[in-house]
């Protein structure tokens, strides 16, 4: 068996589109600018909200991929793009097959099952070409990402809600750990449907406006879209994966426990796994929804697990490009690691004026703060749980 390093794995590349921008350059940018980007629904949708739309027209899938085009793979073509020299690295150091695909999405590629449906609903016809299975569903993210990166190592779906996108880096870690593979491609897509958005305000939790986490004024969530795409390897450089945390603690479908308990509990088990006390942390990219209860038990569950004496900067990026879905453990794992790795901690977008109940260190302005260690939390519905604790270089 390959050694496993007792420090976590390095995340050796990484790569996102979102709706600050398609390239990770252009929304690192304006993420640190402090420049949230809110966008029109879709024209059908029959409400008033606002999305975090992919600001710029992806190219359409071609040639043998054809046949798996839709928005959301479009999206992981797009952030794969960057990457090539890295996946072509990965693939000639381990061999095709040790390198696997982890990849998390909560509703893949649904708008194409709508449009094909709402065609179906009129006439009774099928859309010419028109395949569930190729267009519309997860089966398609993973043979676009194989077709285009060569690995040939296992490959996997996680669809847990919004904490789908975290919990990929948490199975690649253990695949790497049971030897079943030297790296893996983790990440998550998830592109803007009717099915998300009117589910949301169905449960009276879709804000007319923009997201405002952690904010006396906090309404609800608004939904957003994009990709993000991370390489993991057994050894390297670059920020480390130290430690993951997961749970379900199954407090209720839709609403989280309002003690924060299975949120507690993730956090401290990944601070476990990875080696590492609640002191060495300085930043929290958190869950963060903006809404009443998501927003109060996951300030409680920061305060229990850093106590009185700790004040990590606590910051949620879904004031930015809204609430990606099963896209979003993976979109703000990235932001966590840009933070680590650039020494900077953004605004918290729309928290000002703060919750003066919150009791965190919630920043309305950018930060520049020297970090050794950040955590990424995703909280789902059903209380399914993950924490990701990352490390600076070696």
């Amino acid at each position: 068996m390959n050694q496993v390093s007792s420090r976590g794995f390095p995340v050796t590349a990484w790569s996102l589109v979102c709706g600050l921008g398609s390239d990770l350059g252009t929304a690192m940018e304006a993420l640190k600018k402090g420049e949230p980007r809110f966008s029109s629904p879709p024209p059908e949708t029959p409400f008033k909200t606002v999305c975090g739309t992919v600001p710029a027209e992806i190219a359409h899938l071609d040639g043998d991929l054809a046949v798996y085009d839709s928005r959301n793979n479009r999206f992981l073509k797009q952030a794969l793009l960057p990457l090539q020299g890295a996946v072509e690295g990965a693939r000639e150091r381990w061999g095709a097959s040790r390198v696997g695909i982890c990849m998390g999405s909560s509703t893949a590629s649904m708008d194409e099952i709508e449009k094909a449906y709402a065609r179906y609903a009129i006439d009774g016809v099928t859309l010419d070409g028109f395949d569930v299975l190729m267009s519309g569903s997860a089966h398609g993210m993973v043979k676009v990402l194989r077709a285009l990166t060569g690995f040939e190592g296992p490959v996997s779906i996680v669809s847990n809600a919004c904490a789908s996108g975290g919990k990929t880096f948490a199975s690649a870690k253990r695949w790497i750990e049971a030897d079943l593979v030297d790296a893996v491609l983790v990440g998550g897509a998830d592109s803007l449907c009717q099915t998300t958005l009117r589910g949301f305000r169905s449960l009276a939790l879709l804000s007319e406006g923009p997201t405002r986490p952690f904010s006396e004024k906090r309404n609800g969530i608004h939904i957003g879209e994009g990709a993000a795409l991370a390489l993991l390897e057994r050894t390297g450089e670059g920020p480390r994966l130290l430690g993951t945390g997961e749970g379900s603690d199954a407090h209720h479908m839709t609403t989280p426990d309002p003690e924060g308990r299975g949120a507690q509990a993730v956090m401290q088990k990944a601070l476990l796994d990875g080696g590492r006390e609640a002191s060495d942390v300085g930043h929290v990219n958190a869950h963060g929804t903006g809404t009443a209860f998501n927003d109060a038990m996951e300030a409680k569950a920061i305060r229990t697990v850093f106590g009185d004496s700790l004040d990590p900067l606590v910051v949620s990026t879904k004031g930015y490009v809204g609430h990606t879905l099963g896209a979003a453990g993976a979109v703000e794992a990235i932001f966590a690691i840009e933070s680590l790795m650039g020494g900077w901690v953004p605004a918290s977008a729309g928290a000002d004026p703060l919750d003066p109940s919150i009791g965190i260190h919630v920043p309305t302005k950018t930060c520049d703060i020297a970090l050794n260690a950040v955590l990424s939390n995703s909280f789902a519905f059903g209380g399914s749980n993950v924490c990701l604790l990352f490390g600076a270089p070696e």
